[in-house]
């Protein structure tokens, strides 16, 4: 497993933030300043490693253009820095996220004694029902 650190440090370059406005409540504060961030990362042409870049696809799903760029916004604070620092919080643990390999599922089989015992409780259920039917006499 690849360190994050050593994740973030090379794929840094194609990190860009864009700053915008923010939607809600703030009255004039948030009609003049922009403090939302916009981090947008190309996927499809970062140097992430294959594996990583498949889960990071699979993960966002359609939050991924067709141009496999990821646009992530923060919009939860007032200043630009802490904004920034969400959105970088959020797009950290979702590469830590995409850096873990799913656990292969093995198929098991049922085990014998498994078997009897559903067998036995067929057998249970079929008699019951068929003692509930009961004779007709015309």
């Amino acid at each position: 497993m690849q360190d994050i650190d050593f994740l973030l440090r090379i794929i840094q370059p194609g990190l860009h933030f864009d700053y915008v406005q923010s939607s809600g409540p703030g009255g004039q504060n948030v009609n003049k300043v922009a403090t939302a961030v916009q981090l947008r990362f190309n996927v499809r042409d970062s140097s992430l490693p294959k594996g990583i870049k498949e889960r990071l696809t699979v993960i966002m799903g359609k939050r991924i253009t067709t141009e496999g760029l990821l646009i992530i916004e923060a919009k939860r604070f007032r200043t630009r820095d802490l904004n920034r620092r969400d959105v970088m919080e959020r797009f950290t643990a979702l590469l830590k996220r995409s850096m873990k390999e799913p656990k292969r599922h093995v198929t098991t089989k049922p085990t014998g004694i498994s078997k009897e015992k559903r067998l036995k409780s067929k057998k249970r259920k079929s008699e019951i029902k068929r003692n509930r039917r009961g004779l007709f006499l015309d």
